[in-house]
């Protein structure tokens, strides 16, 4: 399969067991499920601190447990939770 945005929103639909919704020209999720709702963004290159991070949290991460990354953003009280989609449907269900 391509790695086009719109490839993108399809893996991650059938990887969480949803549907792509893709372009009504409204404001509505990318993809959606029956308890969730995605926006996808496809980028060609995250930023390497994003990445390089989230490799420490899976190396640093217990056995059994789960790695997330969490993002603060100065001044700001509400923060950002990262995981990996594979640990995400691992520990949350969707499809293989």
């Amino acid at each position: 399969m391509s790695d086009t945005w719109k490839a993108v929103e399809l893996r991650v639909a059938r990887r969480l067991g949803g549907q792509r919704v893709g372009c009504t020209g409204l404001n509505t999720p990318d993809v959606t499920t029956e308890w969730a709702d995605v926006e996808c963004k496809h980028r060609q290159a995250l930023p390497k601190w994003l990445t390089t991070a989230m490799e420490q949290a899976a190396t640093n991460c217990g056995q059994g447990k789960l790695p997330l990354l969490v993002l603060h953003e100065h001044g700001k009280h509400d923060m950002l939770v990262v995981l990996r989609l594979s640990d995400f449907v691992e520990w949350f269900g969707g499809e293989a």
